[in-house]
């Protein structure tokens, strides 16, 4: 959450300049209606969705955008981002809150110019969490964020102690007009009639065809997401990314290590390229980081076959991970993928070059071949045929010398003993080319 605080501060910037657009929204409003819809978690897919979709509504004619939000929140600096983009529109905009607008949900809600809820529907309980879902308790988040809320209620004549009191708890808040009073460790979330008994909601209505008609248009334009700003949504999520990490890690290094295969290294190459597709569409990746990906990829490679001393090696670690890393929308989200990514990876790589070492690249560089007797190759003739014959010393057996066999003169060896020239030898043992002798001793 500490991360988001840059994009998020943004947002802040236009409070000041969009607090005069409602005036002027209200008198460009004539025209046709566009829908679009926020009924998914808040990330950064849907918010460069929503910039689109307010550019084209704007570009179609229409005056008006009504916004159907059914959310439990999401990624707040995404919000930040969304929020900001609708004050900026030049449309009118109104909230339909049709099922939940509940955390970052409820910040975009009240960035619109009005909002109108579905029966059963609530608005509110926007405490800053963590990803873990637990509460966040730096003071300077909590303040940024209560300050976000109380600008966008402000904006538009909202009481701000109930925007403050959705978002932090440690205040007590009076609502008089419901009867009710929020005790501190208590979230202000409000139903739709209290929504409009407190100022927050400009009616209860049944249907989204009760918005249009309130808007005056029965026949709406209505923005879809694009088949690639879907993938790009799914590709860019934290999960997918992680996934994609695993399977493109593992599957470059296996290629590396254990060569011969190619589906590692197909796989590999697929997955870094839909994570770094995802992050393109979604308009985070450029060609540069691409390119140090590859380079980093190359680099790695060569380390392998060029003696560097690791220094091709830590450039390429070091070029892959800046490609992968700024890439991303969320530098700080991609890296912890990363890691986690790379600690799964080591150990499938780990599995798959125990049961394939046979295969690694390591062989090219280690002599592993040997010459047995089983498989055919032997270093000397053998002479088994040599046992139990018997010859005589030609030379003085200390323990080695020379013995003649019949006409053959032959290399011998004792298990020991000295024997002199001239000695009558008999083989007891023939091990290759060695030839094992004793003397024989004949009875006095």
């Amino acid at each position: 959450m500490a991360a988001a605080l840059a994009p998020l501060a943004l947002a802040g910037a236009g409070l000041a300049s969009a607090s005069e657009a409602p005036a002027a929204k209200a008198a460009a409003a004539e025209g046709r209606v566009a829908v679009i819809r926020i009924d998914r978690t808040i990330e950064t897919g849907l918010q460069r969705f929503l910039q689109r979709a307010l550019a084209e509504a704007e570009a179609s004619g229409a005056g008006t955008v009504v916004l159907v939000i059914d959310t439990l929140g999401g990624r707040v600096d995404a919000a930040a981002e969304i929020g900001e983009a609708i004050r900026e529109s030049p449309l009118k905009t109104v909230a339909y809150v049709e099922g939940k607008a509940i955390s970052a949900g409820s910040y975009i809600a009240l960035n619109a110019d009005e909002i109108y809820m579905n029966e059963g529907s609530t608005i509110g309980a926007a405490a800053v969490v963590d990803g873990a879902g637990e509460r966040v308790q730096d003071s300077k988040i909590v303040s940024f964020w209560v300050e976000q809320m109380v600008s966008a209620a402000q904006r538009n004549g909202r009481n701000p102690d109930i925007a403050r009191g959705m978002v932090d708890d440690t205040t007590k808040v009076e609502l008089p007009e419901i009867g009710r009073v929020i005790e501190p460790g208590e979230l202000i979330t409000l139903s739709a009639k209290d929504a409009v008994a407190v100022g927050y909601a400009e009616g209860v209505v049944t249907s989204i065809d009760e918005v249009l008609r309130i808007a005056g248009d029965d026949a709406p334009i209505a923005i879809e997401p694009t088949l690639a700003e879907e993938a790009a949504r799914f590709l860019t999520h934290p999960a997918t990314t992680t996934v994609l990490f695993v399977l493109g890690i593992a599957g470059l290094l296996i290629e590396l290590l254990v060569p011969g295969f190619g589906v590692p290294g197909i796989v590999g190459v697929v997955s870094f390229g839909l994570y770094f597709l995802g992050n393109y569409v979604a308009g985070f990746a450029g060609v540069e980081h691409l390119a140090m990906f590859i380079a980093g990829v190359l680099l790695l490679a060569l380390e392998l076959f060029i003696p560097s001393f690791g220094i091709l090696g830590i450039l390429g670690i070091a070029s892959l991970i800046g490609g992968v890393i700024l890439a991303a929308y969320d530098s700080g989200n991609a890296a912890s993928s990363l890691g986690i990514a790379s600690l799964v990876a080591a150990v499938i790589v780990a599995v798959f070059v125990r049961y394939f070492k046979h295969r690694g690249v390591w062989n090219k560089f280690i002599l592993r071949d040997a010459l047995r007797t089983e498989e055919g190759y032997v270093s000397h003739a053998p002479r088994s045929e040599l046992l139990g014959r018997t010859g005589k010393a030609v030379t003085p057996l200390r323990p080695a010398g020379t013995a003649m066999f019949g006409e053959e003169r032959i290399d011998i060896v004792t298990n020991g003993e000295f024997i002199s020239a001239g000695a009558e030898v008999t083989v007891v043992q023939v091990d290759g080319g060695r030839v094992v002798v004793r003397e024989v001793r004949t009875n006095q």
